[in-house]
């Protein structure tokens, strides 16, 4: 198996992109829709439970140190259910991805290309991701390194040039319709993208420094729940709250009304340009971690003989999964948020619950041999 490190730095650069990823178009408008002015609150809430979460994720890599997810779990739940397990474990990664490759070619198609075919854009994309995939982990950590510093001069560029047309009285009044919508935004904001976090465990064993690693998974995930509650904030007080929860990709229509003067204007082409790197660092994080899961579920070893034919299938079923895109949004709030719950929080919860039970039977048992041992007097 390899046996490619990263450093921690390099970690957090990951965490932080991927964290960005679809979520950047995606998500002022999914927030809007459950919270309308108060969607970024529901984003502080959901950024605040996905650092629990990452909690959670931590304690079980503590728990059984030096492994990925899938040994953990057959480390804990033993051969079969261990391969039950890490089974649902790898299809999450694979539905994950496909979807993950499905935001792209809709985006694109509904904004930038619509006379290109959406099997043409999955193409392109998907034989860039497959190279990147088998160059391995630290050539992949090394591409988060060109791109980290870019994405952050480019976030900021288009806050700033946004600032003339911000208007904070679009966020009040605070709390209208109560707790409940907050919660609710709040709830589909976890499972995109936090709940995916689950899948870093695949990763988090190749870090050179697991105590440095933690803190990076923490100042990732913070530091891209920060950028998403900026793009959130901006959405409402430059848009209205009708507007972002009336478009999809709403980030990308505020972009378009940038004008300062007769010389800067329509500069979309920077948060396309933000979207662009991102979703192709969260696609190519969740092919390695979906390829790497598949091969350590079936023991099959080397990943990279198999990267191009899960490649194949990654590019049919992309294409046939999701009719269109009413039927994309119904299946994102109704059912990919229980599917995310129940593989980033019921399974890990169980594996710590049962890695805690196990682990008092073995201090017990050894404490009770120790007795044993003892000779009388």
């Amino acid at each position: 198996m390899e046996q490619e490190r990263i450093s921690a730095a390099q970690f957090k650069k990951m965490v932080f992109l991927y964290t960005i990823g679809t979520s950047v178009i995606l998500v002022s408008n999914m927030l809007a829709s459950d919270a309308a002015n108060d969607a970024w609150f529901a984003a502080i809430v959901g950024t605040v439970a996905g650092l629990g979460l990452v909690g959670l994720y931590l304690a079980l890599v503590r728990l059984v140190p030096g492994k990925t997810l899938v040994e953990i779990c057959f480390v804990l739940l033993g051969k079969w259910l261990g391969l039950f397990c890490a089974f649902l474990l790898f299809v999450y990664s694979f539905v994950l991805t496909t979807l993950v490759m499905r935001n792209l070619g809709d985006f694109l198609t509904a904004s930038l290309f619509p006379e290109t075919p959406i099997y043409a854009i999955h193409l392109v994309y998907l034989l860039i991701v497959l190279i990147g995939v088998r160059y391995g982990l630290s050539n992949i950590a090394r591409t988060m390194d060109i791109f980290y510093p870019f994405i952050f001069l480019l976030f900021i560029l288009f806050a700033l040039l946004l600032m003339p047309d911000v208007d904070l009285k679009q966020i009040q009044p605070i709390l209208r319709s109560g707790a409940k919508p907050i919660v609710n935004a709040a709830y589909s904001y976890i499972s995109f993208p936090y709940l995916e976090f689950i899948l870093f465990l695949m990763i988090f064993s190749k870090i050179e420094n697991a105590r440095d690693g933690g803190k990076a998974f923490l100042n990732g995930t913070f530091l891209g729940g920060f950028v998403l509650l900026i793009i959130t904030i901006l959405c409402i007080t430059v848009l209205g709250t009708e507007m972002t929860a009336s478009n999809l990709y709403a980030s990308y229509e505020m972009a378009k009304t940038i004008k300062i003067g007769d010389f800067i204007q329509r500069v979309e082409a920077i948060i396309a340009a933000i979207w662009f790197v991102t979703i192709f660092c969260k696609l190519l994080l969740c092919f390695y971690m979906t390829i790497q899961s598949f091969s350590q579920t079936f023991h099959l070893g080397e990943y990279r003989p198999f990267v191009f034919a899960m490649g194949v299938v990654l590019f049919a079923i992309s294409i046939i999964v999701v009719p269109d895109s009413g039927y994309f949004i119904s299946f994102d709030r109704y059912v990919w948020t229980v599917y995310a719950l129940t593989c980033g929080f019921v399974i890990p919860l169980l594996l710590l619950v049962v890695g805690f039970i196990r682990r008092k039977r073995n201090v017990q048992e050894s404490a009770s041999g120790g007795l044993d041992n003892t000779p009388d007097y």
